[in-house]
């Protein structure tokens, strides 16, 4: 009597990943005889199906082309992202035109990057006298962390009487960086055709793009002030001396609470103004 036994042996998929490995099963035919046992072994093999991956959107040149026009004309604006630093910053397109130091054509001067007449020679003693003089104390302004500071307006009208109007002028030397909350600029200060100061100015803003344009302002305005300090205008701010004194004289230290959160602090104001800027309020 023959009967035919069969046994199947199966490795388990289990134990592999779903990467492409080949996958081997093999059963093994007994047949057993009266005298004799034969044993055949059989293998069959078959590879895993990928996965199905999606295709790419294929698209044409003049696409293509279109998209890059897109993108060039967003980048003329503010910096591409190799341009960003680690904080988000990016540099505002809005350097000067690159022009050679002199032109003989006509005379003009690329103050991007010259350094013309700096330090060449002193200014007349007239206008020495005017940028000299001292500052009438009821135009300095005090802000509520104490820091005092006078008007743009009053540098701008020293420089109007000293030089003239047409006289000077702020020219740009590099482009605006820009970060999530602060820009800043570097300006040149120019009287009678020479460079007399350099310095970068810088100011900050919240609400996002829509608030670049007044802090552009804010930022020139900050480098004129920075510059004449160096023509000896308004010097009177940065000797602590003189600081001390007019603090003492002309303003009072107050005790103020947020309206919403309570908080306790000390503001300065001038003892002529008695309102507090909002939030706070009077203890």
């Amino acid at each position: 009597m023959y009967y035919k036994q069969h046994i199947f042996t199966m490795l388990n998929p289990i134990k592999y990943s779903l990467s492409r490995v080949p996958l081997t099963r093999y059963y093994v035919t007994a047949t057993t005889k009266a005298s004799s046992t034969v044993t055949r072994s059989y293998n069959r093999s078959y590879k895993r199906a990928s996965p199905v991956v999606k295709p790419k959107a294929v698209t044409t040149p003049k696409e293509e082309f279109e998209v890059e026009q897109e993108g060039e004309e967003e980048n003329d604006i503010i910096g591409t992202g190799n341009e960003s630093g680690s904080h988000g910053s990016a540099l505002f397109h809005d350097s000067p035109l690159e022009a050679p130091l002199f032109n003989n054509n006509n005379g003009t001067i690329n103050w991007s990057d010259s350094f013309h007449g700096l330090g060449s020679q002193p200014f007349s003693r007239e206008i020495a006298d005017i940028l000299l003089t001292p500052i009438d104390a009821k135009d300095i302004e005090i802000k509520p962390d104490g820091l005092l500071y006078l008007p743009e307006i009053k540098y701008r009208r020293v420089l109007n009487r000293a030089f003239g109007p047409g006289g000077w002028g702020l020219a740009p030397r590099t482009e605006t960086f820009i970060t999530p909350t602060q820009i800043s600029r570097e300006y040149g200060l120019i009287c009678h055709g020479r460079l007399v100061s350099i310095a970068r100015g810088e100011q900050d803003y919240f609400g996002g793009e829509d608030k670049i344009t007044t802090a552009l302002e804010g930022c020139k305005s900050n480098a004129l002030m920075r510059c004449c300090k160096d023509l000896g205008i308004a010097s009177e701010l940065w000797d602590p001396a003189f600081v001390r004194a007019w603090k003492k004289k002309y303003c009072e230290e107050i005790f103020v609470e947020h309206a919403t959160k309570k908080t306790k602090k000390k503001l300065w104001r001038l003892k002529t103004n008695k309102e507090i800027p909002y939030p706070f309020k009077a203890i």
